[in-house]
């Protein structure tokens, strides 16, 4: 699952984020939101590598790697009602082979076992939206530009049903 035109899904590893690490991700975060934020009006050349630098934590981050070669990011970040799934960026031209869907399958299912939430923010009208979708979040909220979603943990019954 998660192939495209029977592609094999890349082989991918993770490591835990360095401080150095905060100029790759930047620069792929520039490359990766540029198309909808220039959708939106929204793409400043600058801005969107100071707002990844401003709230980059190492300590929550993991380094996506593929072929042993920097691939892109995902930030866990925990909060008072769960997690928030941030910075996850991959190369472009890694996306749509699976990857994606392997990494965060395996992060979703370190949150269903742990039972945490985890909540996320992506652009309105971004396709990684229906990347999301079919690993269980729902909006929670949108706005003319964001959109917030949730993901409850699975196989965990004292969680149905509330909020």
């Amino acid at each position: 699952m998660g192939t495209s035109e029977g592609q094999p899904e890349p082989e991918w590893d993770i490591r835990p984020a360095r401080p150095a690490d905060v100029e790759a991700i930047a620069e792929l975060r520039a490359v990766v939101m540029r198309p909808d934020l220039e959708r939106l009006g929204r793409y400043d050349e600058h801005r969107v590598r100071q707002r990844l630098r401003d709230g980059f934590s190492p300590g929550h981050t993991s380094i996506i790697t593929s072929a042993g070669t920097f691939a892109g990011s995902i930030a866990l970040r925990p909060s008072d009602s769960g997690h928030w799934l941030e910075h996850f960026y991959l190369d472009p031209a890694l996306q749509g082979r699976g990857l994606g869907s392997a990494v965060l399958r395996a992060l979703l299912t370190r949150t269903d076992t742990s039972g945490d939430l985890v909540r996320l923010n992506v652009l309105w009208g971004s396709p990684a939206r229906r990347l999301y979708e079919r690993h269980g979040f729902t909006v929670e909220t949108q706005d003319p530009i964001d959109v917030f979603m949730l993901r409850r943990p699975k196989g965990n019954p004292a969680d149905e049903g509330t909020s």
